[in-house]
């Protein structure tokens, strides 16, 4: 009750101030279960994302935002509550099967469950690779997967910012739902999770026109911190690369990390470890995308085994869950 009360508060002022958009909502099941898989730009996709739809979405969120002290605390739990938020335990293990099992119980219970299988919001507004928790839910619940896209929302909310910018106006974009009935019974093989999650990255990238990286997010964002922690000890008095050439040399190899960072090792397209990059969305993605990406889908489609490239080797263990699983790994890792 809770959650409509508060999307009847919160829907008209959201409309009216940000002007959002919405595309392919008919996509969308208006009874019974389905799991919503979507980019993660800002944290504003909790909102724009189930805005649109006239039934409640369900997400599994961090448990941080269930934890806090003093009253932003309680508020935080509050809110978060009140919008369909899930708390989840991102510690992996036996934390992780508990949010699976949750995720499992949602879709058991009829309601619609949101996802973000990168596992955490983008560190760069590309869309990186996904982790299996949503391919194993959607194997185990045997329920479709709705691909949607986030648009706008990562310069509408750049990381670290608080105050959006009312310049930009935020969108969704929702897809045909995707049906993986072929590989019922199939959840425990990690191949086949690995092909059916890249499937469902490929789709948002089609929606979301995203330059697509083959690294996970959080090793990209890890990449980047001890960069800049590396920078950081380069530049404090004292340090081996403080003062003239040492200093210059100590910001180089800092700035090489970085670039690293930021390329994201965007090397396969889909699950291999050394092939092509994507280059670009839908439309302009680049030919070893492509390529790679007809290979998963064409496999997909024929019921046949994954291309070489996609290996048990290769493959993610569900480890957390989504956001929220995040059911990142096992859903989502709504990391910030």
């Amino acid at each position: 009750m809770f959650y409509w009360v508060v999307k009847a508060i919160l829907a008209p002022i959201l409309r009216l101030v940000f002007r959002p958009w919405a595309e392919g909502t008919e996509y969308v099941p208006r009874t019974g279960p389905a799991i919503l898989a979507s980019n993660h730009l800002s944290f504003s996709d909790h909102f724009f994302a189930p805005l649109p739809l006239p039934r409640k979405v369900v997400f599994l969120a961090k448990s941080e935002y269930f934890t806090g002290r003093g009253l932003k605390g309680l508020f935080s739990k509050a809110f978060m509550s009140g919008v369909g938020q899930i708390p989840m335990d991102r510690s992996g293990g036996e934390a992780s099967e508990r949010a699976l099992a949750t995720g499992l119980r949602v879709l058991a219970d009829g309601h619609l469950l949101g996802i973000y299988p990168e596992g955490t919001r983008t560190p760069d507004g590309r869309l990186f690779r996904g982790k299996t928790g949503v391919a194993r839910l959607a194997l185990e619940a045997r329920v479709p997967v709705i691909p949607c896209a986030m648009i706008g929302g990562f310069e509408f909310q750049p990381p670290g910012t608080i105050a959006p910018r009312l310049r930009i106006r935020p969108g969704v974009r929702f897809g045909k739902p995707l049906d993986f009935a072929r590989y019922y019974g199939l959840e425990t093989d990690r191949i086949v999770l690995r092909a059916i999650t890249d499937e469902i990255i490929y789709e948002i990238m089609k929606l979301s026109g995203q330059e697509y990286v083959d690294e996970y997010a959080q090793r990209n964002k890890s990449r980047a911190q001890q960069a800049r922690r590396a920078r950081k000890q380069q530049a404090e008095p004292g340090s081996d690369g403080a003062g003239g050439g040492g200093a210059g040399g100590g910001a180089a190899s800092a700035g090489g990390l970085l670039g690293d960072a930021a390329a994201g090792g965007a090397s396969g397209a889909f699950g291999g470890a050394d092939g092509p990059a994507a280059a670009g969305g839908a439309a302009d993605a680049g030919a070893g995308t492509r390529a790679r990406a007809a290979d998963i889908v064409r496999s997909a489609s024929d019921g046949g085994p994954a291309p070489d490239d996609v290996s048990a080797e290769n493959a993610e263990p569900v480890r957390d869950a989504g956001s929220s699983a995040d059911v990142g790994s096992v859903a989502s890792r709504d990391g910030q």
